[in-house]
Order: structure tokens, then sequence, then C-alpha cells
């Protein structure tokens, strides 16, 4: 592979708007520019929010295929029943509604790059299409026989852990390697130190100066706690978090209490700095353990709001209710992926032991708070399921999938 200089990724973090200069995220953007001119397939692999969409663009512009035609698909929000012809193109007459021939994206961005994010959402019977089409550059119109040839380089992208994707067979292998011939991991936000201020800076200046709002400022607590969060949503929700803040605390200094009202504390508790962390180790063991104190806390102080609460009713007070309490459901979604089961973290568990008052509820599973939040999500939408979603902040075809599941119809 070619070599990349610090100039040219500089160059490119200017031209596309990239901020960050953590040694993970320069590394990322190197490694798409070096692979680049060689006409390979690309498999970008990173979390939700972390900004994977800016990677495709790179590979094409500096690669032999930046003069031709560019397409970004969303696997993800197009339905199972049309995502074929939507690639492929289909003939007339082909199924209800196919009142005209159509190109699909394969053959409109013929000698150019096509971007499929969220690729772990196609269909196992597009992705057998999908894999023609990289081995040989063939494929065939939905309804027709003739196969016609596409000159495409192809780069993809996910959120899913693609090995477990294969072991439980919703993914095929040969496909999975076959996109896979050049991999580049985008790191998540936690993972990029500084960054988190330098973000939180440039888009606390781009709203001031969309919004015409005051300067936001925050003190050194909040900007300790900016930097500690674990951003389960990535750059995605601290672009949020910022529009925020610049549109209903521009020209404050916000404090660190004031930050929290506007984080999902419930869930996500800010992460604690570990041994290994604060020596700059990376181990597994310490990433367990950071989450694990950061559920502890949050259920402790869970546990210490109820003491409060039935404090005050014994004593005939009024209790006012508490209406950030319920965790998002894509933040429930996200948490149900989390198992600790490391016999280590015994010694932990009397933290969580303590009686609450005399009247304890029984606590619902994470099954049942992320059903009741979808229903409660659906309805607010009127039933629209796109807004849902994308209110949600996972694809559509996971909705459907959990609206099945839940029997929400």
């Amino acid at each position: 592979m070619n070599s990349v200089t610090s100039a040219d990724i500089q160059a490119v973090k200017q031209r596309l708007g990239i901020v960050g200069t953590s040694p993970s995220l320069q590394e990322a953007i190197g490694r798409a520019l070096r692979v680049a001119p060689i006409d390979l397939s690309v498999l970008i692999i990173g979390e939700s929010g972390t900004g994977k969409e800016f990677f495709p663009k790179i590979i094409h512009g500096a690669g032999a295929r930046k003069h031709a035609r560019y397409i970004a698909v969303n696997c993800g929000a197009i339905p199972e029943g049309t995502i074929d012809s939507e690639l492929f193109g289909h003939e007339k007459g082909s199924f209800t509604g196919a009142i005209g021939s159509r190109k699909g994206y394969f053959e409109e961005a013929d000698g150019g790059t096509i971007f499929l994010d969220e690729v772990a959402e196609l269909p196992l019977t597009t992705q057998a299409r999908l894999l023609r089409v990289l081995e040989t550059g063939e494929f065939i119109k939905v309804g027709s026989s003739q196969v016609q040839k596409t000159n495409i380089r192809v780069v993809a992208a996910t959120n899913v852990d693609m090995a477990q994707a294969v072991a439980e067979g919703r993914f095929r292998e040969d496909l999975y390697y076959r996109l896979s011939t050049v991999q580049i991991n985008v790191p998540p936000l936690r993972d990029r130190g500084d960054d988190v201020e330098l973000l939180t800076r440039f888009f606390a200046n781009a709203f001031s100066e969309r919004y015409q709002t005051p300067e936001l400022r925050l003190d050194a607590d909040a900007r300790l706690l900016m930097r500690t969060y674990r951003w389960p949503g990535n750059v995605r929700q601290l672009k949020n978090i910022v529009e925020q803040l610049s549109l209903f605390e521009g020209g404050e200094t916000v404090s660190r209490a004031t930050l929290e009202s506007y984080l999902p504390m419930t869930v996500y508790a800010p992460a604690v700095m570990s041994a290994s962390a604060a020596g700059g180790g990376n181990s597994d063991y310490g990433k367990e353990r950071d989450i694990l104190f950061n559920m502890i806390f949050s259920l402790r102080s869970e546990v210490d709001r109820l003491r409060s609460e039935l404090d005050a009713r014994d004593s005939g007070g009024s209790i006012a209710p508490r209406r950030d309490a319920a965790p998002s459901a894509g933040a429930l979604i996200s948490l149900k992926s989390e198992r600790f089961e490391n016999p280590e973290f015994s010694e932990f568990s009397d933290l969580t032991d303590s009686p609450v008052g005399e009247v304890q509820q029984p606590m619902k599973t994470l099954e049942e708070s992320e059903k009741e939040m979808i229903r409660e999500a659906l309805e607010r939408n009127g039933g629209r399921r796109k807004q849902t979603a994308a209110e949600l902040n996972i694809s559509e075809r996971t909705l459907y999938r959990k609206i099945k599941d839940y029997d929400l119809e």
C-alpha cells in the first residue's frame, strides 16, 4: 500500500470536516487513504454514531474512481420485499406496482463506488446476489433472466459483531470474507481522549453561529464529565447534547449538575477511571470493571432516591413524580447486550443488597422495559415506524423485528 503522510490525513480532515487528533482516528483515516488506490472491497466496523460514513467518501475521493458516481445505500432502511429491486433493478411487471423497468443502484453506479451502510441487515437472499456481484461482477434484475455486468467498488459498514452474525447464521461467511478484504475499525468516542473537548468546542461554535445564541461555556467539573462520560451514542450523541445546551444554556456557564440533566445518566453513568485506564492501559478487564462500577453506582443512586420517597411518604409529604427515571428504549436495547458473568465481580454484590424500606416492587426485566418503551414510542409517533426507529436510534428492520417479537402489531 502507498505511504500516507500526516499532511495527507490533515488535508482529508479539512475537506470532509472531520474533527479530532486521537491516534486511533488518525490510524483509521490513514488506513482508508492507503487502501483507496487499490480496487478492493472494504468493510468499516464501528459503533453507531462514530462517523463511519466519512470513510467510504475518503476511499472514493482518493481512488481512481473519484470522477465516477458515488452512491450511499442504507440497507437497514429499505424493506426486505423491495431491497433486491432497489439494489439490482427490476423489469416491468415483475411484481405488483412495477409499471416500468428500473435501474438498480449497482447499474446506476457502474464504474464508481457504492457504499452499503448497515450491510448486516441484508436478507440472506440478497446476500447471495451481492456475493455474485463481488465475485463475477454479474447481476440479474428482478423479473429478468438476462445477466448484466457492472464494474463497481463496494465499501460496506456495520455496527454489528460480524463474527457473531456469521455464527448465528444471520450473515453468510463467504460474503463476510469477501467484503472484509480490508477492514477499517472506527474508534468509539470514549476511546478518543481529548477529541471530546475538541468536538464540543467545534459543535458549540457551529450551533452558536447557526442559532445566533451566546457562546456556550462549561465549568471545569462539566468538562471533566464530558471527558469521562461513556457516550454510548458517540459523536452523534455528543452533537445532539451540545446542540441542546447551545439552545437553552447559551451565555451561561454550564455546571456539572446542569450537564447531568441533559445526559441519560439512569443507564449510562460517567465512566469511572480504573487504575489501568489511568496508567494508559487498555485491558478488557479494566473496561468491564468500569462498566460494572457504573451500573452499581446508578443502582445505588436509584436506591437512595426510593428511600427518600418512602421517607417522605411516611412523613405525610407529597412526592412529585420523577419524569427522567425511565431509560430510553434505545439505551435499553444497548444495555441488553451487556452481560457480567466474571466471578471477579462478586466482591461488589453487597453494594446492592440492602432493602428499600418495607415496600418493595418487583423490578421489570429489560425485555419488559424495552417492550414498554417501544410501545410508548409507537404511540407518540402515531404508529409511524420510520419516525419511531429514528427516535429510538435503531434501524427500521430492527424495529420491525422487535414489534414482531413483542407482539406489538
